[in-house]
This record gives C-alpha cells, sequence and structure tokens, in this order.
C-alpha cells in the first residue's frame, strides 16, 4: 500500500505544479499538460489497485461491473483525451467497450487468476451454474465453467454491440485505434466460444486473421 500512497502523493504535486518523486509519475506531465488530462482516471486505477489488494471476490455482475469503473474505464477515458476527443458521450461509448475487453481478459485468464487467489466470475453465476471454485484450480475446464464463461462472453459480446458506435463518433486516427480494440474484443470472444470456453486447458489466443476482419468490417460499417 506504501507504494500506492506515494503514487497518490505524486498525482497531488503533478496537478499541484510540483515535481513528482517517482519517475514513472515524472514521464507523465508532458502528456498530462499537453493532452488537457484530468486527474480522476489516474486516480481511479490507483483505487483500482488498492481495492485490489482487500477484495478478491465478487459477487454479482453488477459489482464486477463496478471494479471494471475503476481498473478498465479510466483507461478510455485517457485514450480519448489523449486524440484530444473526450466528450461525456464518447466516454459512455469507451466505458462499454472497456468493461467488455476487462471481462474478456477475466474469462481468458481465469486459471491465473485464481493462482493468485483472485476470482473475477461472479459469484451468483458460479452457484447458479453449479461450478464450485475449485473447479477453477484444475487443468480440464469443466462443463459447468463453460457454462459460467459463456455467459460471461455473451455479456460481453453485449457490450461491445453497445459501445460499438464510438468508431462512428470518432475522428482522424482515433477512429482505427479504437475500432482495433474493439475488433480485439470480438476476435477473444470468436475464440473463446471456437474452444468451447476451455480456458483451463490451453491458452486460448485470438486469430490475427479474425482481428482484421473485425477491424475492416468496423472501419466500414461505423461511417
Amino acid at each position: 500500500m506504501w507504494l500506492l500512497d506515494l503514487v497518490d502523493s505524486d498525482l497531488d504535486r503533478l496537478y499541484a505544479g510540483a515535481t513528482p518523486c517517482l519517475q514513472a509519475v515524472r514521464a507523465l506531465a508532458p502528456t498530462v499538460t499537453a493532452c488537457a488530462i484530468p486527474a480522476e482516471p489516474l486516480r481511479k486505477l490507483v483505487r483500482a489497485n488498492r481495492r485490489d489488494q482487500v477484495v478478491t471476490r465478487y459477487d454479482t455482475f453488477e459489482e464486477l461491473l463496478g471494479y471494471c469503473e475503476l481498473s478498465a474505464n479510466p483507461v478510455g477515458h485517457l485514450v480519448l483525451h489523449v486524440f484530444g476527443q473526450a466528450t461525456p458521450e464518447r466516454m459512455a461509448l469507451a466505458d462499454r467497450v472497456c468493461s467488455a475487453l476487462q471481462v474478456v481478459e477475466h474469462c481468458q485468464d481465469v486459471g491465473e487468476d485464481h493462482r493468485r487467489g483472485r476470482v473475477y466470475l461472479p459469484a451468483k453465476d458460479l452457484h447458479d451454474h453449479g461450478c464450485a471454485e475449485a473447479d477453477l484450480a484444475g487443468t480440464t475446464t469443466p462443463e459447468a465453467l463453460r457454462r459460467v464463461l459463456a455467459v460471461q462472453t455473451s455479456r460481453a459480446a453485449r457490450l461491445l454491440d453497445e459501445g460499438r458506435p464510438l468508431v462512428a463518433a470518432l475522428t482522424g486516427p482515433a477512429r482505427p485505434a479504437v475500432a482495433g480494440y474493439i475488433a480485439g474484443g470480438l476476435a477473444t470472444i470468436a475464440a473463446l466460444r471456437r474452444a468451447g470456453h476451455d480456458v483451463l486447458g490451453r491458452a486460448v489466443r485470438p486469430r490475427r486473421a479474425r482481428w482484421l476482419a473485425s477491424w475492416l468490417r468496423l472501419l466500414a460499417k461505423e461511417r
């Protein structure tokens, strides 16, 4: 926690016009100034790291989305600020995209997260589908866990679909960049489904061709 305290203090210094102690925070200063990046997204990322120290389980999907509000959505806001295209409407769409990408990553990393003492699959979903937490520790993916993961990927796909209009709302290099993020999420969801949601027995990664096809479709469709 002491390092997070130092980061918080350094953010205070940064936005007060003083020199931060940490090199990583000092390196942010030119970009923060040039892109008029507000403190809030950076503060939220620190809060997400603080939460990770004390919260390792989430009861419902709504609670998990609350975590994404701290750990994922601020990244989208930062990207929009860097491109000079941050508006409330665009940031709301970016929230859908970033939350979806976080959920997809949680699906890919079930085994790794469990070994680190963390479970990012909602406890209610595990219970409803008859999946014990111990099932996350194996080297094969039981059917109950596959059902839970199928629910998560469907939710992520819906969030991506809701955030898709962000591509059309952007101009310049921001548009293909953000389309690339969304295409990556779509390609990963396709890979998870193609693998039957077997994430413990193999590393599930998107196919580059699928990513490229999704990216091109997004750029062509969202005009």
